[in-house]
């Protein structure tokens, strides 16, 4: 699940965070980095567990639905339909995210309030009042009905942010990214998936957490060295002048460029120019875009480059 723009947009922070510290103990700040991309794993398997949660709730407005019907105070029809949902029974036994229960001790129960106004949403939701109406459910259905409430309804709910900021300080950075990790997930599950189904992994090979460690200790040993390489490509401007930011993202651009020669260069741009327009000026994609291109046919002029034969 930590994919390798994660972790670019993590070092981005860290490494701003660094140099803003006056360059703190480079073993501390890199325990700062894992765990940070630990914490955003933790974020992924604690959405998975609010559709569990959401699901406990709407069986119990069934069961109290049903107890109010027998004592004579309502006469109501009660579907259990949306509280049986197949889905979101397996995620329910799923080991992965009970072992993350377990471990992490993390919960929704402390915010039943948010899980009543979110059920609340769903049932007024279009997505419920199709599912309701099928004639017949298959499992497809069962899982297609959460796949369209939390694209629709969850991945929007701004409601959430303050309850992830008061649960952890990083969380909220990473939201966008594990949304659409929760999302592979729901389609990874089939009618036949038992508790043993497997989540998305937290990094998937050894490699992407290589490239984690690498990439913020070359950034950081070696930045006298790629500042002097933007230096040497930034026509009528001083370094000094630039924004704090964009140098920051340079550097980093640069130590992937020279550290990784199996990424094509275009690749590096182009993440690097994306965190420029995220966390620098308006003007900052464009111009970092012109800067690590130039410091790449420089270097690749000097035959200190060597990348794949497409590029």
């Amino acid at each position: 699940m930590i994919n390798r723009t994660l972790i670019r947009q993590k070092i981005v922070q860290l490494i701003y965070a660094y140099y803003q510290n006056s360059g703190k103990n480079i073993d501390t700040a890199e325990k700062e980095l894992l765990f940070s991309l630990a914490k955003a794993y933790d974020l992924y398997n604690f959405m998975l567990l609010l559709i569990v949660s959401v699901s406990r709730y709407a069986y119990q407005q069934v069961e109290h639905k049903e107890q109010m019907n027998r004592v004579g105070h309502i006469d109501e029809e009660v579907s259990h339909r949306f509280a049986d949902n197949r889905f979101a029974a397996q995620l329910e036994i799923n080991k992965q995210l009970n072992e993350f229960v377990s471990t992490k001790k993390k919960t929704w129960n402390n915010d039943l309030d948010y899980i009543k106004k979110l059920y609340t949403d769903i049932i007024n939701s279009e997505y419920y009042a199709e599912y309701m109406a099928l004639e017949k459910v298959t499992y497809t259905d069962d899982r297609e009905v959460w796949r369209k409430i939390y694209k629709n309804i969850i991945m929007k709910d701004e409601r959430i942010d303050d309850i992830l900021e008061d649960q952890s300080l990083y969380w909220n950075d990473d939201r966008e990214i594990v949304d659409t990790f929760v999302l592979k997930t729901i389609k990874r599950f089939t009618a036949g998936s038992d508790a043993d189904q497997e989540l998305v992994p937290e990094y998937k090979d050894i490699d992407d957490q290589n490239f984690a460690t690498r990439l913020f200790r070359r950034t950081i040993l070696n930045d006298e060295y790629y500042r002097s390489l933007i230096s040497r490509c930034v026509k009528n401007w001083e370094l000094n002048r630039l924004a704090y930011m964009d140098i920051v993202i340079m550097q980093i651009a640069i130590a992937e460029l020279t550290s990784f020669p199996q990424i094509p260069v275009s690749v590096t741009i182009n993440e690097y120019v994306e965190l420029a327009k995220w966390y620098s000026t308006p003007k900052s994609g464009k111009y970092v875009n012109g800067v690590i291109d130039a410091v790449a046919k420089m270097l690749i002029k000097e035959n200190k480059l060597v990348k794949p034969s497409q590029e």
